[in-house]
């Protein structure tokens, strides 16, 4: 099962990628009397030496990562929220939904009991994937076998390539259709082919063994070995993250005959077709180099081991829906080896994200019914007064930005034109869509779970093909309302739902300078990546093209090596540094975000002085509220994973490594030469 990916869609990710959740409290949180928690500091701890440690390390020394997650922060604590609140609206769903409801709130109800029915899906064992097994059996040819794979996008299959649709970069009033390499079952290629992740690459093989015999599928110790070998040959054929992110060289139009000669040996009709794209006649190819190489791979390997593939991938995906057996078999494989976690979450938490969406399950929102779970989450939690809030910091934001592009030292005035020009073209989305997603043709019951999520994956992936008969819809939504997160999209649309509205990001009691160094800084992180390595690439018009001037191109280019150079330094664990390249384009947006929050802090004073709050100015408290955004720690597996495949820095660098390149941190703390962070003037980064 393949999540579709955004083109051009950068989320902000403050919370911990796969990680489990707990109950909280559903009651709304608070920190501290004005929006900080003071005793979660480490006064021991020079803020010029570890700003992050500073302002954080008394909560982090009080605080140890409950059994089931592999992390503890507040992000999360504001996470366990929504999930409590969804877990009420569930239970109560549940209690009246009918066997095949024909509400929408009565089919999230059906669904959820399914999930919570165990008893039923303990007695089936493994008979929901019968069918399919059967169906990969049958598959006795590499057509036939490709034509399974295009079923990568509405069912529980794997593939070699994956597809998505999006807005077109060169013609962004249209959809496109998009093919990327894939076929991976480890985070990333470096799993396969790193000698320090050897210990994984071999539990994984136990795995794949393991979710063979499981399904009944023959020969599971020879096949595992096989699987794995293919996806080591995948591996070194694939590109890298760092490579992936470049926009211009991930953007190749092909018509799908030319795609056939270009990369031959896989049956690109047979999977079109079964995608429900056989009309396309058009496609956007990702990482093109690669393809060429994988349909070979597609072509020698043997038909039995590309079925004993398909088999595993089916296992896998389905396995959080499946019994005991398969539950335990992936959460030890996929949390506990990858993430470091040592207990699985209880039923319910992960009933809710199976109905919900979120990062339980590693596919995000597929073969869920998130949009409908966020209308009535946000019909009752996310007030009207809230809305008009964000809405005012999103406009002194946005007005901040442009007196800083005005300003910039290092572009010229035909630049700075088309930069001003995109930055007022931004769609500011906050809380939750205005136009609520139909599923009024999807069939649900409350004793069918693994029908349940295929049908409700074959719901939206019908959506998303629909789409390409029209103009692109700019009102559309790529995250749902009870979501912890933020995103710029490539519909140039700034997305905060209500999930992130809550203390400690906003809080409209709290004092406005925390409120601004926490939801400031993710809004000017947002508008950011319109202007990151990537998304400078994108014109206000939202087509890919080169809209800078070559001096103005080469300025930015050196100033973000610069910055990446610093990142690259860092080294969470020994022989794990962050790669500066791979983490670009989110460290850029948050150097930008927090430095256009404290401008639009001060816009905000108007003049007046800031006020002084338990003897901190109103910078410190802009500075505090960022810093204690990111409170929170995470074990070692799932840094190292991080690291590896995350386009995100760790939590503390997103902290000290920008903080350093602000030139009022240091007059607001005293940082000095001689403190780790200090950083000399002529050396910080200045980028917007």
């Amino acid at each position: 099962m393949m999540m579709r990916r955004l083109f051009l869609t950068t989320a902000l990710t403050l919370a911990l990628s796969g990680a489990a959740r707990a109950q909280a409290p559903a009651t709304e949180l608070r920190y501290g009397a004005w929006g900080f928690d003071a005793e979660g500091r480490d006064m021991a701890t020079r803020p010029g030496d570890s700003f992050f440690r500073y302002a954080n390390g008394g909560w982090l020394d009080r605080h140890e990562i409950p059994s089931d997650k592999p992390g503890v922060s507040l992000r999360l604590l504001m996470t366990d929220l929504a999930e409590a609140r969804v877990h009420a609206l569930l239970e109560g769903a549940a209690k009246t939904a009918p066997h095949q409801p024909t509400t929408t709130e009565g089919k999230i109800g059906a669904f959820y009991k399914a999930f919570m029915d165990e008893g039923r899906i303990e007695a089936l064992g493994a008979k929901p994937l019968a069918n399919s097994l059967a169906a990969i059996r049958a598959a006795d040819s590499r057509t036939k076998l490709a034509g399974l794979m295009g079923h990568s996008v509405d069912d529980f299959q794997s593939a070699l390539f994956s597809v998505f649709i999006d807005a077109d970069p060169k013609d962004p009033t249209r959809y496109a259709v998009f093919v990327n390499q894939a076929g991976l079952g480890l985070p990333d290629r470096d799993y396969y082919l790193e000698a320090s992740f050897a210990p994984q690459k071999a539990k994984y093989q136990a795995y794949v063994e393991q979710m063979l015999t499981l399904s009944g599928w023959p020969d599971a110790k020879a096949n595992a070995a096989a699987i794995v070998a293919l996806e080591t040959e995948i591996a070194q054929a694939s590109w890298s993250k760092i490579e992936q992110r470049d926009q211009d060289k991930v953007y190749n139009p092909m018509t799908v005959a030319e795609l056939a000669t270009f990369a031959p040996g896989f049956d690109w009709a047979a999977f079109m077709g079964d995608a429900q794209l056989a009309k396309t006649s058009k496609v956007v190819v990702g990482e093109k180099t690669a393809f060429p190489k994988l349909a070979a791979i597609y072509a020698k390997t043997p038909v039995p081991v590309l079925q004993a593939w398909l088999a595993f991938s089916l296992a896998d995906h389905a396995s959080p829906y499946l019994s005991k057996a398969f539950v335990d078999a992936n959460f030890e494989m996929r949390a506990k080896t990858l993430s470091g976690q040592p207990e699985l979450q209880a039923r319910w938490k992960r009933g809710v994200h199976a109905v919900a969406g979120g990062d339980y399950l590693a596919d995000g929102h597929f073969g869920d019914m998130g949009w409908a779970v966020g209308q009535v989450y946000s019909a009752k939690y996310f007030p009207p007064a809230s809305k008009a809030k964000v809405q005012a910091l999103v406009a002194d934001l946005k007005t901040a930005y442009h007196a800083r592009i005005e300003k910039l030292d290092w572009m010229g005035p035909a630049t700075k034109a088309e930069a001003l020009k995109k930055l007022e073209t931004y769609t500011v989305k906050v809380g939750y869509p205005d136009k609520p997603r139909d599923y009024s043709k999807l069939s649900i019951t409350d004793d069918d779970l693994v029908g349940d999520v295929r049908r409700a994956a074959q719901d939206d992936w019908a959506v998303q093909v629909r789409k390409l008969s029209g103009p692109v819809d700019r009102a559309e939504w790529q995250m749902t309302p009870q979501t912890n997160d933020a995103y710029n999209g490539s519909l140039r649309d700034i997305v905060f739902p209500a999930g992130i509205l809550q203390p400690p990001i906003f809080d409209p009691n709290a004092d406005p300078a925390v409120n601004y160094g926490a939801i400031g800084g993710v809004i000017g992180h947002e508008i950011t990546h319109g202007f990151d390595d990537q998304g400078r690439k994108i014109d206000a018009a939202g087509v890919l093209r080169d809209w800078w001037t070559p001096d103005d191109a080469k300025a930015f280019e050196a100033r973000a090596a610069k910055l990446g150079a610093q990142y690259s330094a860092f080294e969470p664990l020994p022989g794990f540094h962050v790669k500066g390249e791979l983490t670009m384009g989110e460290n850029i947006a948050d150097l930008g975000g927090l430095t256009v929050a404290l401008d639009a802090y001060h816009a905000s004073l108007k003049g007046k002085p800031a006020p002084v709050i338990d003897g901190l100015t109103g910078d410190q408290r802009v500075f505090l509220g960022w810093a204690q955004a990111w409170r929170g720690k995470v074990r070692d597996d799932f840094l190292k994973k991080q690291v590896v495949s995350d386009p995100h820095s760790p939590r503390q660098y997103r902290v000290d490594g920008v903080v350093r390149n602000i030139d009022a941190w240091y007059d607001a703390f005293g940082v000095k030469p001689g403190d780790q962070l200090y950083t000399a003037p002529a050396d910080r980064v200045r980028i917007w």
